[in-house]
């Protein structure tokens, strides 16, 4: 059933990290680095590129643009480190705030959440109950909601809530990261209810014993797991900017009989927007995962990781000060 290979909400652009790219990882956790570089307004031309703004309505202002060339988007609201409840409950009021606008000034919009920001490292109880009162308001606002999977350390957690809202909340996605060991029978666990994902190859520095390291094999699995899922998944997402990822989905979809309005193409806010745009010409929907919040750092670092020619832009505006 499932490819031999296989023995941040994460997304990469370049397959899993390796050697060189995890010190960046590292980097994304410092925090004396992150106060430096958030006071230096040389950095805000590059941070621009992949955040689409401090607010909720400078989120608003980016998603009118990519809905007018036909795509949707996913706002996210960064801060994904809270160490207080009330932290999460004020991102909780956050979300629902832009939930219950969707319908007024983005259609077709969602939300993607991370359960680190919801409190699961302080409280996995309230951080469901956090979820569930986003879920509620998505219900009534006729609004969906997007679950990322971050780093292993939560990932279990994460999906054991992920299940036990999927019954009363059937349309939620979920991020699945393709580089995990574990994914093939997480997959496979779910027998009742089949899940809504978001298939991505992570972008989380993970050991060995936990995910494939080896960016080749990554890939070979996110094909692997890509043509399956459009065989047994309802409307399934593939996050990716990999063209060879999205030929193959294509060429899947097009073996299996799967209409191009079946699926959907996900991609980060700055990225590969000629090939958003190329996909919906073609006829594929595509939604761009749009990050905003003053909290970009750990998130940025992440994109440097995943493509470290981008750091020298990064560096030169450091520099520049």
């Amino acid at each position: 059933m499932w490819c031999e290979q296989h023995s941040e909400e994460g997304w990469a652009t370049e397959g899993s990290a390796p050697m060189p790219n995890r010190l960046l990882l590292h980097v994304a956790e410092n925090k004396q680095l992150e106060a430096i570089a958030t006071r230096n307004r040389f950095t805000r031309p590059i941070v621009d590129r992949y955040v689409a703004g401090n607010g909720l309505e400078d989120a608003w202002a980016a998603t009118a643009e990519l809905n007018k060339a036909g795509i949707d988007v996913s706002l996210d609201l960064l801060g994904e480190s809270v160490h207080h409840l009330a932290q999460s409950k004020a991102a909780t009021q956050e979300y629902q705030g832009a939930i219950e606008n969707i319908q007024n000034r983005a259609p077709g919009s969602t939300v993607s959440v991370k359960l680190s920001q919801l409190g699961i490292m302080i409280d996995p109880q309230e951080c469901a109950n956090n979820l569930k009162a986003l879920l509620d308001a998505a219900a009534t606002h006729g609004a969906t909601v997007e679950v990322d999977m971050e780093h292993s350390s939560v990932g279990r957690e994460t999906l054991a809530i992920y299940k036990s809202i999927l019954p009363d909340h059937p349309n939620t996605r979920v991020a699945i990261q393709a580089n995990m060991r574990q994914t093939p029978e997480d997959l496979a666990s779910f027998t009742d209810i089949k899940p809504r994902i978001r298939l991505v190859k992570g972008a989380f520095d993970e050991s060995s014993a936990a995910a494939l390291r080896n960016a080749d094999e990554v890939t070979e699995q996110y094909k692997f797991l890509s043509r399956w899922a459009l065989q047994h998944l309802p409307d399934p997402a593939f996050g990716t900017h990999d063209d060879s990822c999205v030929d193959v989905v294509k060429k899947a979809a097009a073996e299996l009989g799967v209409d191009k309005r079946s699926f959907e193409f996900q991609m980060l806010y700055g990225v590969r927007r000629k090939l958003q745009d190329q996909l919906v010409r073609e006829g594929y929907r595509v939604r761009v995962y749009l990050p905003y919040g003053t909290q970009w750092y750990p998130y940025l670092m992440r994109r440097m990781a995943e493509k470290p020619a981008n750091l020298l832009l990064f560096l030169r505006s450091l520099i520049g000060s």
